[in-house]
This record gives structure tokens, C-alpha cells and sequence, in this order.
């Protein structure tokens, strides 16, 4: 129920109150996203997620079929022109999460708060910004900032109880806000404190409340079974082609003990290289047929079919 809906509406102008049902409406929507996730989470079975950019790249994610997405900030950033280095604000994140949150229409997704973009309070703006837009779930890690890319050159981490303090205050955002958000924990400790230090953060993070563990590049199969074995509830196995870790399939990883497998860069590389060769053969005077969707079938990837139908329900007589 929405007790503040009915109290405004009592003495609301008629015109004005299918607004205030609009939104109520818009806002049990927005809380179902959480359970949904946590309802694919608490199945048997990994859950493989490929990450999404943009609005076209979750429309793919959703069209081919997973039950889940993840907004990469690795992919935001390259979308917008930058190295995932820090430079993006919170407030451009946050447009992207919005675009996201528009372009699909029944699977959730996480939204990537990097660092938190500043300190505990911060952290917690940071996880209610992103629930207020539609994610389901929310990344914080524990890289000083700047921060980079997990497997990208020299990174540093905060120290340890900074790090637990930041978790600490996006579990209590999720709390405070309601709705069930899911909160990750990341850690990048391995590369910089050693595989000791990182397991120890997770298990701090859970103690602090985090729902879903993610100890960043682990270098072995042998790490990757040690953190499974030493770290209880949900895990995440970030499976980036060429990084330092080894990219397994996802029923090795569901037998380890991992709860999602995610696929950050694969459908920007894809992209990329696709567009590459493209551009080089147009260079040449080369045909790209072969590299191209059919026209079609690229206007309904983009939502021409349902604007079509849309657009024909509201038709009048000219």
C-alpha cells in the first residue's frame, strides 16, 4: 500500500492525481527489481551475466535471454569517450543507470559504484541514487581513488576498516531505503596485499552485511576454490577474456561454489573489434555485408517493432 498516496490524494485536484497514481504504480515496479534479483540469485544454478553499457547493449542482454545484467563502469566510461580511470562522476553513472533502467522491461540490474565517490556517506548517496533510477543492485569496492580497472596496471586499496566502513554504509542505504537492493562487496587486495588480505575483507564485508562477495582477480584455479571454500554466501566470478584470471566455464565455477559469472567486456570488445573491421573496410572500398545485421532485424533490436505497435494502437482517422 502507499499510505502518503492516499493522504495526498484526498485533497488533490482530480487532473492532478493519475500523476500521483502513476507513480505509486512506478514505484512497485521499481521495488519487484530487487526480489527478481534476489530470486535468480537463490536458484541452484550459476547465474551467467553479461554486462551492459548503454541502453541498446541491455536490450541484447534481455532479448537473448538472461535473467540478469550488470552496468560495467569499464563500458560507461569507453562509451563516453574515457579509460575506466576515475573520470567519470557519480552523476554521469547515474545517467547511464537511468538509460539502462529505461531500455529493459523485466530483468534487473546492478549498477557499478566504484569506490563510492568519496567517503561512508558518500557511499550511501551513491546506493540510493542508483536505487532511485531502477537498479537492483549496487557494486562498492575498496580501490583508493582514483580508481581503475581491476586488471589494468598498479592499483591501491583503502585500509582495511575504511573498507569494511564503506560496505557498512551501503547495506545500511539498502536497509534505510527498503525494497531489498542487493549490495556487492569488492575487493581489489589480491593484486596489491596479497590473497590473505583480500580473503579477509570478504569475510569482513559479509560480517558488515554485503549480500554478494567479489574478490577481484584471482590469479589461479587454486585461489578461486580457496575463496570459494573460505567465504560464505553469494560469490561473483568476474570473467573478463585476457585479464589475470582464468576464464572458466560456468559449470566449473558453479561446482566451486560461485553464485554469477560475469562477462564485463565481451559484448564491447565484440563491438569493437566488429567495428574495426568495418571502418577498414570502408577504408579500402570493401563491402561490410557480412559483418551487418539485417536492417530489420536491426530496427527491432532498437524498438521500431513495439513503437510500430504502440504508435498503431493511438492511431486516429486523417
Amino acid at each position: 500500500s502507499f499510505p502518503c498516496y492516499r493522504f495526498c490524494l484526498a485533497s488533490t485536484p482530480m487532473p492532478h492525481r493519475l500523476c500521483l497514481l502513476g507513480a505509486a504504480t512506478a514505484a512497485a515496479l521499481d521495488a519487484s527489481m530487487p526480489a527478481r534479483l534476489r530470486a535468480v540469485l537463490q536458484k541452484p544454478q550459476i547465474s551467467v551475466m553479461p554486462c551492459c553499457y548503454d541502453g541498446v547493449t541491455a536490450r541484447l542482454v534481455e532479448r537473448a535471454g538472461f535473467e540478469l545484467t550488470f552496468m560495467t563502469g569499464f563500458g560507461v566510461a569507453a562509451a563516453r569517450g574515457y579509460a575506466d580511470a576515475g573520470l567519470l562522476s557519480f552523476g554521469e553513472m547515474q545517467d547511464s543507470a537511468r538509460m539502462i533502467a529505461s531500455a529493459l522491461k523485466a530483468i534487473p540490474f546492478f549498477a557499478d559504484g566504484d569506490t563510492g565517490y568519496g567517503n561512508a556517506v558518500n557511499c550511501k548517496r551513491t546506493v540510493r541514487g542508483y536505487a532511485q533510477v531502477g537498479a537492483a543492485g549496487v557494486m562498492i569496492e575498496d580501490q583508493v581513488s582514483p580508481k581503475r580497472c581491476g586488471h589494468t596496471g598498479v592499483k591501491a586499496v583503502v585500509p582495511r576498516d575504511e573498507a569494511v566502513a564503506r560496505v557498512r554504509a551501503a547495506c545500511d542505504a539498502r536497509d534505510e531505503h527498503g525494497g531489498g537492493l542487493v549490495v556487492i562487496a569488492r575487493t581489489d587486495a589480491n593484486a596489491c596485499l596479497g590473497f590473505d588480505e583480500a580473503l579477509d575483507r570478504c569475510r569482513r564485508f559479509r560480517e558488515a552485511g554485503a549480500d554478494v562477495t567479489f574478490l577481484e582477480a584471482p590469479t589461479s584455479v587454486a585461489q578461486m576454490e580457496a575463496y570459494c571454500r573460505a567465504v560464505d554466501g553469494w560469490k561473483l566470478a568476474n570473467m573478463l577474456e585476457g585479464g589475470l584470471t582464468p576464464v572458466l566455464p560456468p559449470a566449473d565455477l558453479e561446482a566451486m561454489g560461485y553464485t554469477i559469472a560475469a562477462y564485463p567486456l565481451t559484448l564491447l570488445s565484440a563491438s569493437t573489434r566488429t567495428s574495426l573491421e568495418a571502418l577498414a573496410r570502408l577504408g579500402r572500398g570493401a563491402s561490410t555485408e557480412d559483418l551487418l545485421l539485417p536492417f530489420g532485424e536491426l530496427c527491432d533490436v532498437v524498438g521500431f517493432t513495439e513503437y510500430n505497435a504502440e504508435a498503431a494502437r493511438y492511431a486516429t482517422e486523417t
